[in-house]
């Protein structure tokens, strides 16, 4: 089984990358505030930070809507 279809990996993934460093507050929190902010002076390197704290949120996303859509096709 690949990992990012696997459910304990992918939340293990969320759990640590995806909130890492956890003070003062979730690295990945900081980054969407900024970029609702208007994401003034971005740099590269930030938006490549965003990325790779939210994929692990982007693959639960993913699961969860294919566990769904299994759910409803099947009924």
């Amino acid at each position: 089984m690949k990992p990012w279809n696997d459910w304990k990996f992918v939340l293990l993934a969320c759990l640590t990358l995806g909130l890492a460093p956890f003070v003062p507050e979730p690295h990945l929190l900081g980054k969407i505030r900024w970029v609702a902010g208007g994401a003034i002076n971005m740099q590269p390197m930030d938006w490549f930070d965003l990325a790779w704290h939210g994929l692990p949120w982007l693959l639960l996303l993913r699961l969860g809507l294919l566990k769904i859509f299994a759910l409803v096709k099947s009924s």
